[in-house]
């Protein structure tokens, strides 16, 4: 190779590599996580406080699932909150935003034909402890008439306590 040649491939290699290697280096950055007081408090506001559960999903829409840990394994999201204190205008507001539901928030809302087939693929869940430990009966009883037939159908496999303990 002539030395013209050779100045000329290194000069395209040094505009080349660079750009590839910010790229690469770019594609390889891990978005930052939310921020834990933004969450806790996300999470707080979705046990009764509306207006600041619209307000901070607006601005923060990856706050939808996010989940708080207040630690011993007891891990609570937006819709956990809502569902465990039976707060279904904003448990409804966060599944219309794509709230990932679960079995508690199936007996919350009375909904035997989400629950039903969960338990027959999953007995154990019959025990489940959800945020705080609270169980599959208590979330029907905040579900009021709405969740009656749950609430029978769950006493009638032998599930009796509502009361929780965490830890």
């Amino acid at each position: 190779m002539k030395r013209k040649q050779f100045i000329k491939s290194l000069g395209v290699a040094s505009v080349v590599i660079p750009s590839f290697s910010f790229y690469s280096f770019s594609q390889n950055q891990e978005e930052p996580q939310l921020d834990r007081a933004l969450v806790k408090k996300f999470v707080g506001a979705s046990h009764g406080k509306f207006d600041v559960v619209k307000d901070l999903l607006a601005e923060h829409p990856t706050l939808l699932n996010a989940a708080h840990d207040w630690r011993h394994g007891d891990y609570e999201t937006g819709l956990g909150a809502a569902s465990h204190i039976g707060n279904k205008e904003i448990a409804q507001y966060l599944l219309d935003n794509g709230a990932q539901a679960n079995i508690f928030t199936a007996a919350l809302f009375g909904r035997m034909e989400i629950l039903k087939p969960m338990l027959e693929f999953n007995p154990k869940l019959l025990n489940a402890k959800g945020p705080h430990g609270l169980t599959l009966l208590h979330h029907a009883n905040q579900g009021g008439d709405e969740a009656l037939q749950v609430k029978e159908y769950l006493t009638s496999l032998g599930l009796k306590e509502t009361q929780f303990k965490l830890y």
